[in-house]
């Protein structure tokens, strides 16, 4: 899953920035040479086992210091970062994760470049079953369709998070990844750039990533998802093909739920067909039917604000979507961007309301005492996930309440 735990690790620590004041410079030089010890006494040996040849590895690490700049670092010898509970975009109102300038702007370069690139979107349709609308949004939103500036070394980056960061095992799988993809010659270590967090290219694939997904769709012999547009798009179609897209079915309908008709029946392990769901009174906010190949299919219902935002029926091709990025935002403004580049389509029609500002400490707190209470939160970590918002759905319905399926800051104070 792309970058889910490095997503995870920047959602749950907001570390201190390391100010090494001049009196501690012998501190940080000798962190560095630890570094330089780590690489020929730990990282080497591993490499080695792989098949990284010793002239490779050299070259990869050639004048490679460490980036202290970076976020989530933890330099032996230095004080621990100090760690504190984040209020997220994810926990207040949704809206804002659906700038409408910015989407529009995207949804306006986005048909452009579909115009552009039609045949090879075709072509690449035609292997991986992914439509070219969700290729381009997908390249959009992660590097401005290959133009955004993506400045970092990513050798530097992760092997630095490999070395000293609050994750180093994640780092340390993709640092020893990084060094696969130097040893087949796909790209030179000086021109393998990334984000500060490790991801690559256009698509933003972190190593591992890469591996298992890019392609050399080009055919030049190299799978270049730092230069070559054509290598670029198939890669996130292979991305998301590998991962299951279904050939043919939609990402999902904005949708309106009938009163009396809770918003707890939200869940992917708790699909049925799209007709049944129409049984239940359920009808796309268009008020067009469902198309017949999709009402035979199963859809779930996803209630990202629970009752105070947009609701939707979507395919198991959103859970692929989420894939590439575990977030259900991520995956609705996809989604929506997709559909503005091939339908014509604007923002989802139902506003997104304010459900107050909470901080993630607040929902852990709010999802213990539902775990108490026998409920399945799918775990206490903040996060308000599908479980956890229709448990907070039944426990309301239980609880003599009009279930809203959203923690808020009165829910917080009326869970027991």
């Amino acid at each position: 899953m792309i970058r889910t735990l490095l997503l995870t690790a920047i959602l749950a620590f907001t570390v201190t920035a390391l100010a090494v004041p001049s009196s501690q410079a012998a501190t940080k030089a000798g962190v560095e040479a630890q570094f330089r010890q780590w690489l020929e006494a730990d990282l080497w040996p591993e490499a080695k086992r792989i098949g990284v040849t010793k002239p490779v590895f050299d070259r990869t690490f050639s004048g490679v210091n460490l980036n202290w700049d970076l976020p989530d670092l933890a330099p032996p010898g230095f004080p621990k970062p100090k760690a504190r509970a984040q209020s997220q975009a994810e926990f207040r109102s949704p809206g804002a994760y659906f700038d409408e300038k910015r989407l529009q702007g995207l949804a306006a370069s986005g048909r452009s470049l579909m115009k552009q690139h039609a045949g090879l979107l075709r072509r690449i349709e035609d292997r991986y079953g992914v439509p070219g609308s969700i290729i381009v949004a997908i390249w959009g939103r992660e590097s401005g369709f290959g133009r955004a500036k993506i400045p970092h070394s990513a050798v530097q980056v992760i092997a630095t998070k490999a070395f000293m960061s609050t994750r180093p095992e994640l780092f340390r799988k993709e640092i020893l990844a990084a060094l696969k993809i130097l040893q087949r010659g796909d790209i030179a270590a000086s021109a393998m750039k990334g984000s500060w967090a490790g991801a690559m290219g256009q698509p933003q694939f972190l190593p591992s990533s890469y591996l298992d997904h890019a392609v050399d769709f080009d055919g030049d012999g190299k799978r270049d998802i730092w230069n070559s547009t054509a290598d670029s798009l198939a890669s996130i179609a292979n991305y998301l093909a590998q991962s299951g897209w279904v050939r043919g079915r939609d990402w999902g309908f904005e949708a309106v739920i009938p009163a009396g008709v809770t918003c707890a029946l939200e869940g992917p392990d708790r699909a049925r067909p799209i007709s049944k769901l129409t049984d239940m009174g359920i009808i796309r906010i268009s008020g067009r039917p469902f198309p017949d190949h999709e009402r035979r299919a199963p859809g779930m219902v996803l209630v990202p604000a629970g009752i105070y935002g947009p609701e939707f029926v979507v395919t198991p091709n959103f859970y692929v979507i989420k894939e590439y990025n575990n977030s259900d935002l991520y995956a609705l403004f996809i989604g929506n961007l997709a559909d503005r580049m091939a339908h014509g389509g604007a923002a989802f029609v139902t506003p997104w309301g304010n459900t107050g500002k909470m901080l993630r400490s607040d929902i852990a707190r709010l999802q213990s005492s539902l775990e108490k209470q026998g409920y399945d939160v799918g775990g206490a970590d903040g996060l308000p996930g599908y479980k956890t918002r229709r448990s907070i759905g039944e426990w309301q319905a239980r609880n003599g309440l009009k279930p809203g399926c959203f923690p808020t800051p009165d829910l917080l104070r009326a869970i027991p």
